[in-house]
């Protein structure tokens, strides 16, 4: 983060742009309310002696910006001690009061009297050291907060980033240890052998066949989505295999409305949802069977699952897997999606809306 985040050019412009708005409010104010003498007000202001002044002034006031929010600016980013905040906004105020003298020696307006002229001077003083001080420092610190919260969400996509790349690279390793042809061909084989022994069997391989194949395919777009439909294909083939594994007893309600022919998705999304209710419910009671149902309206995806928790001992869980969603969508569809989990002491739903795919 920089220490010196303030061009003296940008300085300038503000500065000048500020003395332009109030100058013009000024005389705003003059012509609409009509002031007495406004006419020698306004010739005053054109005066050599006047023009002089507020190009005196101006050049005061930027470089006195310029160098006090850069250093307020150093102060905050090296988290330095109050003292030494004390003792700059001590020189800030000793500056503030030798720019005053010079311009009420040269410039001043002619107020004569004792004690008038030092109350006004006192006033006068106290008002400007207010403003450039606690300007200065507010502007400093505001813009320090802000850059922080830039800095922040910068590392937070920077570590989403790392963790994408760490999980492809893990998983293009995974994928060059196992030669996808070799795996297929070899439960293509064992399908054919188990035939005559047994259908089951063999619809069991053909199945995980084709879970694998999903699991390797290398055809995800340059953006690493896959086709949506291709995705609910797999979530038929997660509950087939699972059917299997409990001989056709599972109670699974899965309904999918709507066009979903050319739209893609994040893969293993609504997939990791499916394993995680039928790792941890329970779905061989028919009155509370697992409710899977996938709706598309107009590119717009709502995905609804809900299951009756499983009793008595139950599988150890790390809440990766969610926290995986999470992040893999935030990664993807930033605020274009909302995903709910609601769970009581006995069922557990989970609800994913992605407003455009």
């Amino acid at each position: 983060m920089q220490t010196k985040r303030y061009s003296l050019g940008t300085v300038f412009l503000v500065v000048l742009g500020l003395n332009l708005f109030f100058t013009l409010l000024g005389l705003f104010v003059i012509m609409v309310l009509k002031v007495p003498e406004a006419g020698e007000a306004l010739k005053d202001m054109f005066t050599l002696k006047n023009l002089v002044k507020h190009v005196v002034g101006l050049v005061s006031q930027t470089l006195f910006y310029y160098y006090s929010l850069n250093y307020y600016n150093k102060l905050i980013v090296e988290k330095r001690t109050a003292i030494h905040f004390v003792g700059y906004t001590f020189l800030m105020l000793v500056a503030v009061f030798v720019y005053f003298m010079v311009m009420l020696r040269f410039f001043g307006q002619g107020v004569e009297g004792g004690k008038a002229t030092t109350s006004i001077m006192m006033f006068s003083f106290a008002i400007s050291s207010i403003f450039f001080t606690a300007s200065t420092m507010l502007l400093a610190y505001l813009n320090n907060l802000r850059d922080e919260k830039k800095h922040r969400k910068v590392l937070e996509a920077q570590k989403m980033q790392l963790e994408v790349d760490k999980s492809h690279a893990n998983f293009k390793f995974l994928k060059s240890q196992i030669n996808p042809h070799f795996l297929h061909n070899t439960l293509n084989f064992l399908y054919a052998k188990s035939l005559p022994y047994s259908p089951e069997l063999s619809e069991g391989i053909l199945t995980l066949s084709d879970i694998m194949r999903y699991a390797l395919n290398e055809a995800t777009g340059s953006d690493d989505k896959a086709p949506l439909k291709d995705e609910i294909e797999h979530v038929r083939n997660v509950i087939k295999i699972n059917q299997l594994r409990f001989s056709n007893n599972l109670n699974v309600h899965f309904e999918v409305e709507g066009v979903i022919n050319g739209l893609e998705i994040i893969p293993f999304l609504l997939i990791t949802v499916v394993e995680n209710a039928f790792k941890h419910g329970d779905l061989q009671r028919t009155e509370h069977p697992i409710t899977v149902k996938l709706t598309i309206e107009h590119k717009r995806l709502h995905f609804f699952c809900h299951n009756k928790k499983k009793t008595g001992p139950k599988e150890i869980s790390t809440g990766l897997g969610l926290d995986n969603i999470r992040n893999r969508l935030d990664f993807a569809y930033g605020k274009n999606y909302q995903f709910d989990i609601k769970e009581d002491a006995e069922f557990y739903t989970t609800e994913l809306t992605i407003y455009e795919l």
